[in-house]
């Protein structure tokens, strides 16, 4: 019950912080004149599909998948490396290639992109589109991709939740307009010019830049696409949902897609099939 307790004092901590950069966010384009940016009905379709997505992740790594890792950990290497700096970007370095290919398989299979949709139906670009997530990524399997590599490794679970953690916060900052170019940090770090592309629509925008912390995997894997080059950027899905902005509608249409066209086709391959 205590690690029930401090999971969701965490999310509320971090929630209370969100929001307040998403107000200095919202503030700063209103003082500025900047229109298209923020659509309220749809800001608070994102808060609250938010906190959804984070009570059900944080109650699933209290109860289960803490739990789970630590049966998985007890049949791998049990490498148990002490802290340090090689260890601690060693680390970082896993969780963010885990992430990548959790990533890629969330774009690539209907099974995950069934939770992940939600996140890319937003039309517009700022920091509550960060929030726009679905309480069913903790139900689908797909936290396995990202912790268990960790856990057969030996990596200490509170370590591992601490680099996911991290890696989900950093990505937070990549939701935004208002910052552009970054320098010498576009060659080896995600930014918000390189996910703005990720949000596209578009046919060169679709399926690119699936780093969370780091943009070098889709540089070595072939995923890459800078914003320069993109063409004009539109947000959301090829097939935007009826109701954008009831936060139920959003997390479960697309299972409920899934689900029928499961029952017409009769063919279970559609799980593992791309979206289209």
């Amino acid at each position: 019950m205590s690690d029930v307790l401090h999971a969701l004092f965490f999310v509320s901590a971090f929630g209370l912080v969100f929001l307040f950069i998403i107000g200095l966010e919202a503030g700063y384009v209103s003082h500025k004149r900047l229109s298209g940016v923020y659509h309220f009905k749809e800001t608070l379709a994102n808060i609250a599909t938010g906190f959804s997505y984070k009570m059900v992740d944080g109650v699933a790594i209290a109860l289960f998948i803490q739990s789970f890792y630590n049966w998985v950990a007890s049949h791998g290497l049990q490498w148990n490396p002490e802290a340090s700096i090689l260890s601690v970007l060693l680390l970082i370095v896993l969780v963010d290639f885990c992430f990548y290919v959790n990533h890629y398989l969330m774009h690539k299979t209907r099974w995950f992109w069934a939770s992940h949709v939600t996140h890319h139906s937003s039309e517009h670009m700022n920091f509550s589109t960060a929030l726009r997530q679905n309480f069913t990524h903790a139900l689908n399997g797909a936290w396995i991709l990202w912790w268990i590599p960790a856990a057969l490794i030996g990596f200490d679970k509170d370590w591992v939740l601490l680099a996911i953690e991290g890696n989900l916060v950093y990505q937070f900052f990549l939701h935004t307009e208002q910052v552009r170019k970054l320098g010498w940090m576009e060659h080896i770090f995600n930014t918000p010019s390189h996910h703005r592309v990720h949000h596209g629509r578009n046919p060169k925008q679709i399926d690119t830049n699936f780093g969370g912390i780091f943009i070098f995997w889709d540089k070595l894997f072939g995923t890459f696409q800078a914003e320069e080059t993109a063409g004009k950027l539109v947000y959301g899905v090829t097939q935007m949902p009826t109701q954008p902005y009831n936060p139920v509608y959003l997390q479960l249409h697309e299972w409920r897609r899934l689900w029928q066209d499961l029952k017409r086709e009769k063919d279970i391959t559609i799980l593992f099939k791309a979206p289209d």
